[in-house]
């Protein structure tokens, strides 16, 4: 995980998704801070320091890409937006605007947290764990059928199609159990490293992301290769260095 000493500002005029995206953050051991406005966040922030902004794009007066624009150009800070407008083109204009990410409504929260622990990795890298630097002792590139990951810079590329992508929580899981290659993981496991703190969180939401990381990864889903199941003990990765062990 990373370091707990972080500060959230939530820009969100909704006050039940503020309050669901405050539950999220406070499970990660996180501090939240709100605003309803953009207007009201610019006035925060003159006596606030925050590690990261997540800021709706339909706020009343000022829109959160309007303040995000702003926001970059006055500092660093990670910002993703969280939004119900989920274009291809918002999405474009958005990333290219300000944003370092963009998360849709209505999201998955193991997603969200992912997503903000990748700015957050980026952003300030002396806010990661101990377990995080000890991954820079072991190989970071690996070869799974197709694709070329690149886990010290966060890569991960399909060499037969590069329009491919895969999402943070996506690749958050491929990590995981990438520190492990060839040895099982279990869900619990895989649930506390994505920050499962809460009863939100099942062993269903892991199956799902597996399920996902798999269509993308594996040359046929149905017969995987390198993300298999093990009975009783988890999911396992296995790289193109390394078969499958008997």
């Amino acid at each position: 995980m990373l370091n707990q000493k972080v500060k959230i500002l939530i820009v969100e005029d909704d006050p039940d998704m503020a309050e669901l995206i405050c539950d999220l953050v406070e499970a990660e051991g996180w501090i939240p801070v709100t605003a309803p406005s953009a207007e009201a966040a610019q006035d925060l922030l003159q006596h606030e320091t925050v590690q990261l902004v997540l800021v709706d794009h339909n706020l009343p007066g000022l829109s959160g890409r309007a303040f995000a624009q702003r926001l970059r150009a006055q500092t660093d800070v990670g910002i993703v937006m969280v939004t119900a407008a989920g274009s291809a083109t918002d999405r474009v204009l958005g990333l290219e605007t300000a944003a370092d990410d963009y998360v849709v409504k209505p999201f998955e929260p193991i997603e969200l947290t992912a997503r903000i622990k990748a700015v957050l990795r980026r952003t300030h890298p002396q806010l990661r764990h101990d377990r995080e630097a000890e991954r820079e002792q072991t190989p970071t590139a690996l070869k799974l059928g197709d694709w070329a990951v690149d886990l010290g810079q966060r890569r991960a590329v399909c060499l037969t199609d590069p329009t491919k992508t895969l999402t943070a929580a996506e690749f958050a899981l491929l990590e995981i159990l990438a520190e492990t290659a060839n040895t099982p993981v279990s869900r619990a496991q895989i649930l506390d490293r994505m920050g499962a703190d809460s009863d939100r969180f099942v062993d269903r939401n892991v199956d799902v992301l597996v399920l996902r990381l798999r269509r993308k990864i594996e040359r046929n889903p149905d017969l995987p290769r390198h993300i298999q199941t093990r009975r009783g003990k988890g999911y396992v990765l296995h790289t193109d260095d390394a078969g499958p062990s008997p």
